[in-house]
């Protein structure tokens, strides 16, 4: 069986992921199109560089902000059978994309159709899914709106945090791309075209989606804060005419009534914020085991709330 050819089109620690499997996998990359370095800190954990791993391994790099002539150019001199792409950020015109004879595989970390758009595997997790995975399929006008070739699912634990499903997410890279990849050289793929119906979009994720909502219930807000753990920006409330950031929580035991926001009690090595309806005592309340001062310094919930008062969305 002959091996397809790839241009790759990538960035950040999923596109090195992604620019590996295709070499394991025994695939010629006459190309790498990456971006150019991000600023962006709080990813950089997942911040591993397409460039560098490329020119390590003799593969012609391209850095680009967008796609451009220049971009069409090489890609069309590289006479590729496919393209791939995982973590492209900016728009590809059809003339590209429709380029190569197998067209252009799109490596999108949801199950499509749920979850199109940005950080699927965070908003998964908040909106208390029982499953996330990847998905490969074809790219076309929209976004993340092809027929579909390849789907893997893993499920979501009670205690996952984003950062672990996220980096689970990528164990999925491997053998999803084999999958996708032989099915086009061996003529036998099958391609499912989407329910449109069942589409959900995300937009992406700004400093002010991390601010706490206490009139959402407790068991949101736990897989808020889990969804938000460190790199990213982590979820915030105010108390006390100060911003802080939640690291640890959990659902209480008990239920409590009174005003949402409210500091009420000290449970399980916690300490117990009510939440919606609470006036009528019957929702349980987040308990806070872990928050982190503007200053950087990490303080026990139980100790830190210890003069009572109120949680706010503003100061």
């Amino acid at each position: 069986m002959v091996k397809l050819r790839v241009v790759f089109f990538g960035f950040q620690t999923w596109g090195v992921r992604t620019l590996q499997a295709l070499l394991d996998l025994g695939h010629d990359v006459p190309l790498a199109v990456t971006h150019p370095r991000s600023g962006q800190s709080y990813k950089a954990i997942w911040a591993d560089s397409v460039e560098d791993f490329a020119r390590e391994r003799a593969i012609p790099v391209h850095l680009t902000e967008r796609i451009d002539h220049d971009t069409i150019d090489l890609v069309k001199h590289a006479e590729p059978d496919v393209i791939v792409v995982n973590s492209w950020y900016t728009w590809m015109p059809p003339e590209l994309y429709n380029l190569p004879p197998h067209g252009t595989l799109n490596l999108h970390d949801s199950l499509l159709p749920k979850f199109t758009g940005f950080s699927p595997v965070l908003w998964a997790l908040i909106s208390g899914e029982s499953e996330f995975g990847l998905t490969i399929h074809r790219m076309d006008e929209g976004l993340d709106t092809g027929d579909i070739l390849v789907q893997h699912a893993l499920p979501i634990g009670p205690d996952a945090t984003g950062t672990e499903l996220v980096l689970r997410g990528m164990e999925l890279i491997p053998g999803a791309l084999r999958e996708a990849l032989t099915a086009l050289e061996t003529g036998t793929a099958v391609w499912r075209p989407q329910n449109k119906a069942e589409r959900t979009y995300f937009h992406k994720r700004s400093e002010r989606d991390s601010l706490i909502d206490w009139t959402w219930p407790a068991e949101d807000l736990e897989r808020f804060v889990r969804a938000l753990s460190e790199p990213y920006p982590r979820a915030y409330t105010h108390y006390r005419g100060e911003r802080i950031e939640v690291l640890a929580a959990r659902v209480s035991e008990a239920r409590y009534g009174g005003t949402p926001g409210r500091v009420v009690v000290q449970e399980g090595g916690g300490v117990v914020v009510s939440g919606p309806d609470a006036r009528r005592g019957g929702n349980r309340g987040l308990v806070i085991t872990r928050v982190r001062t503007a200053d950087g310094t990490e303080h026990d919930g139980r100790e830190f709330f210890l003069p009572g008062g109120y949680l706010t969305s503003r100061v």
